[in-house]
């Protein structure tokens, strides 16, 4: 699957290939966390607004019959134009995405290119009933057998005159069909904005905030509206940001469920709590506490713990109490506030991630990010001397990178050909970085300054003699 943008912030074009991780570098201002955002919101889009269009013929046959059978790989033969319309219609939202000016995206395009096998229809049983928010009987049932491609739709309805808004019924059958077609393509997103430690910070007022308004709206006409007023008064932050303050609200209630990798990994948690040096805590008053480790009965509000602990909260407790397989962690800047030795090993946690089945997009500025996912895929190798290094170290073999595992992009300048303009010019765009088993990512914008950075200490200390 390919992203293809156009005239997104600082990029004026670009592609880009997702792999199971997903990295982009570049320097400040260069449309990184805009592509970033870009694509969230387009996951974010896809599940919650946008349902697969269905002909006005099943559903005169599945009234009419009472059940109906619907073949999805024929349905998959037209994935392609299903997600052209989605990202037809998404591109009209940008500006929301970004709450920023519908001008600035006037011009603006949000494609995604499927490639060969991208759909592979999901074989597990999938099974649905539905009934009425009002009613405590089923209406009717969406099943597909295991390893099966019939979608089969059940009505079950005694009383047949009772009658179910056909826009109902296709938004239904949209849904199912959706996630039996692209399930295995489009992953839930999950996403930790660079301005998730303010959000942090901040979660408790944030609520104060919202109650007090709510509390002056009961005072004022009652022709008000108050929960467009709430969206309008939301709209200063792009998606992704509210999306980490409405899950930092949240903690109390996330906090009793555990997720797949609490129940079967809980070595990855263990990791992660190394990272951190201690326990993310809530009670039942919603209070957050963090817990330091080998520290005595301390236990230490958000305010109080360190910017590194603050920063990593939300991907704490998304480890711990939300992860699913098949999602995509997207994080902008993971290194916020991390000593070196941690950045190398939250890079050493993302690939452990990865091989229990979550998908990891970041954006970085960090080098020894960059380096450590180097050193794991040099060291994807059966060289003797080169297992002797991985027992000497430390490094697991769930640790190791496969070359086609990663995809890393530098937001830079170049000459490009762009779209229905046959003339090369040179404009902001994603590079594609070159990796290798021998010597990793060949990431060149972090290499030049580190290259300058030593050629002047070396003139400084030799230049004398």
């Amino acid at each position: 699957m390919k992203i293809f943008v156009e005239n997104l912030g600082a990029i004026k074009q670009a592609e880009l290939e997702m792999g199971k991780f997903t990295i982009i570098c570049g320097s400040n201002n260069t449309g990184k966390t805009y592509v970033t955002y870009a694509l969230f919101g387009f996951l974010e889009y896809w599940y919650k607004m946008f349902s697969m269009p269905v002909e006005d013929m099943y559903i005169k046959t599945l009234l009419k019959q009472g059940y109906i059978s619907i073949n999805t790989n024929d349905l998959a033969q037209k994935a392609q134009e299903v997600l052209d319309h989605a990202c037809s219609d998404y591109s009209l939202k940008l500006a929301d995405v970004y709450s920023a000016q519908k001008k600035l995206f006037e011009n603006s395009k949000f494609k995604i290119l499927l490639e060969e096998n991208d759909i592979k229809l999901k074989t597990e049983v999938f099974e649905q009933k539905i009934r009425p928010s009002s009613s405590d009987t089923d209406i009717f049932m969406l099943k597909k057998e295991e390893n099966s491609s019939e979608l089969i739709i059940t009505l079950l309805l005694e009383d047949t005159n009772t009658k179910i808004p056909s826009f109902i019924l296709k938004q239904i059958m949209g849904n199912a069909l959706k996630n039996i077609i692209f399930g295995n393509l489009l992953p839930t997103p999950f996403i930790a904005s660079a301005e998730r430690t303010g959000a942090t910070i901040f979660r408790k007022e944030l609520d104060f905030a919202r109650s007090r308004l709510i509390k002056e709206l009961s005072k004022t006409d009652k022709k008000i509206d108050p929960f467009k007023l709430l969206i309008d008064t939301a709209s200063g932050y792009a998606s992704p940001v509210e999306f980490n303050v409405e899950f930092i609200r949240q903690l109390e209630a996330l906090s009793k469920s555990n997720s797949f990798i609490a129940e079967k990994h809980i070595e990855i948690l263990k990791d992660f709590s190394n990272i951190i040096g201690g326990e993310y805590r809530v009670n039942r008053n919603d209070e957050l506490y963090f817990i330091p480790k080998n520290v005595n009965n301390v236990k230490l509000k958000m305010g109080e713990s360190s910017s590194a602990v603050r920063s990593l909260l939300d991907i704490g407790f998304y480890l711990r109490h939300v992860a699913k397989k098949g999602d995509l962690l997207m994080i902008d800047e993971p290194e916020l506030n991390l000593h070196p030795e941690n950045q190398r090993k939250i890079a050493r946690l993302f690939v452990r991630l990865l091989h229990v089945g979550v998908n990891v997009f970041i954006t970085t500025h960090s080098d020894y990010i960059i380096k450590e996912l180097n050193t794991m895929i040099m060291l994807n190798s059966s060289k003797p001397y080169i297992l002797e290094i991985m027992k000497n170290e430390g490094y697991q073999k769930n640790e190791l990178l496969g070359m086609d595992e990663i995809r890393v992009y530098i937001a830079d300048k170049t000459n490009l050909t762009l779209t229905n303009n046959k003339r090369v010019k040179k404009c902001q765009t994603l590079i594609k970085a070159d990796i290798n088993q021998e010597q990793g990512i060949e990431a060149k914008s972090f290499d030049k300054i580190i290259n300058d950075m030593n050629r002047i200490q070396d003139d400084i200390i030799f230049g004398g003699d």
